[in-house]
């Protein structure tokens, strides 16, 4: 059954999500899991590492951080744009970070964390020193985008995934 359905709850959640962006009817129910079946052999042949969750508890308060990070910068990026790009105090610029993540899923998470907040951008990393290329729409200092990011995102992904 495994090679069958890899992964069964990426499948099953691929089904539902195409059955509900498409109206139902057995031909749509087919079609949607024959590409839920498809996408869910080639996750499989990806070998993707599995997470381990060591700590759950932390789990909600990084979302609660998340979650008023993005509505804060969605408030940002709109101050920035309604004053204009002439504003004096708005300065776009690209920070180099350190990070001491080094658990692939952790540092995928913080990737979709950054872009996800509007107004950075996650450019390019490199996994042998750890090096990140942030773009910044609103940048005052790198050494305050390095404690942000370190404070708030990589020291509660380190307690979840290290």
């Amino acid at each position: 059954m495994r090679q069958a359905i890899p992964h069964p709850l990426l499948s099953a959640a691929l089904v539902l999500m195409w059955m509900m962006l498409t109206r139902f009817s057995l031909g749509h129910l087919a079609l949607g899991s024959i590409v839920a079946l498809f996408a869910g052999w080639t996750v499989a042949r990806l070998h993707p590492p599995r997470p381990r969750i060591r700590r759950w508890s932390a789990i909600p308060r990084l979302m609660a951080v998340v979650s008023v990070d993005i509505f804060r910068s969605n408030l940002a990026v709109a101050r920035v744009l309604l004053l204009g790009p002439d504003h004096p105090r708005y300065h776009s610029g690209f920070v180099e970070l350190r990070l001491k993540l080094r658990d692939q899923n952790a540092i995928a998470l913080l990737a979709i964390i950054l872009t996800a907040t509007p107004g950075t951008a996650w450019l390019e990393y490199e996994r042998e020193d750890g090096r990140l290329l942030l773009h910044v729409l609103d940048l005052r200092s790198g050494d305050d985008w390095q404690a942000l990011i370190h404070d708030r995102y990589e020291a509660l992904l380190m307690e979840i995934f290290e």
